[in-house]
């Protein structure tokens, strides 16, 4: 065990650490070396399997990420931007590779970000899971194929509990589809339509979001012309799908070169 590669997992008591702690446990392939939490945490000092209702892992929760880092070969981070970005300046410190699935990254957040990867691998991704990828590069495929006689339209529902909207894989999705068709995204992108907002215009980009009980999350891409529409869709049922392509992320990016890689890189697409 001690060969396989040692894994930090920021936000330890949030539904995503929880599925990350449980995922790297049971995997096999890696150690669970550390496990951080916010200052003044309940959890601090205390046995991460215990005080999450298992058995104990022998890893207690602590709040200085430095020492954490120190002992890691990866870091797996899914907390708020703010907590991301300084994560990613001390991880690339430790020259551990930080998997980043932290949604609502601001341009400066991304900036400090991309200047952390010059020093160590950054795997960034809106959606860890397999299948949103493939979605997205299906979208970029088929906008490109498609002119501007196909508005094109997100649909994104989460969880009432989720707090950014257009949700990360939204974005990705729109991306994807700007990248298609060869425009910026900026340009092109509608969001929160409301009152009298007059026609669509032609080749923008829309998006819409719905929020809403315990929806874990459901994506859908429209491309609609006259007389026909084509519905790109991916239902995710079960989040440890996300902590699955996260894991995985982390044992793809060592021994890789410093740079910031997206799960595109890591499943070969």
């Amino acid at each position: 065990m001690a060969d396989l590669p040692g894994i930090v997992v920021t936000g330890a008591s949030g539904h995503m650490g929880q599925m990350v702690i449980r995922e790297i446990t049971a995997s096999g392939k890696a150690r669970l070396v550390g496990a951080l939490e916010r200052p003044g945490h309940g959890w601090i000092g205390r046995d991460v399997g215990t005080v999450s209702g298992g058995p104990a892992l022998g890893v207690t929760v602590t709040d200085d990420p430095l020492e954490a880092f120190a002992r890691a070969q990866a870091v797996i981070d899914f907390t708020a931007p703010a907590a991301t970005v300084a994560f990613a300046a001390l991880a690339a410190q430790a020259r551990a590779v930080h998997v980043i699935g932290t949604t609502g990254l601001a341009p400066n957040d991304l900036t400090r970000i991309a200047a952390a990867a010059r020093h160590a691998v950054i795997v960034r991704a809106g959606n860890m899971s397999l299948g949103v990828n493939l979605l997205v590069r299906l979208t970029q495929k088929v906008a490109a194929a498609l002119d501007t006689d196909f508005d094109i339209e997100i649909v994104e529902a989460h969880h009432r509990r989720k707090i950014d909207a257009p949700s990360g894989t939204a974005l990705m999705l729109g991306q994807a589809a700007a990248d298609g068709r060869g425009v910026a995204l900026d340009d092109v992108s509608d969001r929160g339509r409301d009152g009298i907002t007059g026609a669509r215009t032609r080749g923008h980009i829309g998006f819409s979001s719905i929020r809403g009980g315990d929806i874990v999350g459901e994506h859908d891409v429209i491309f609609a012309a006259p007389g026909e529409r084509i519905v790109l869709r991916h239902i995710a049922t079960d989040r440890i799908i996300f902590a699955r392509g996260a894991l995985r992320a982390a044992l793809w990016g060592q021994d890789r070169k410093p740079g910031e890689y997206d799960m595109m890189d890591v499943i070969g697409l």
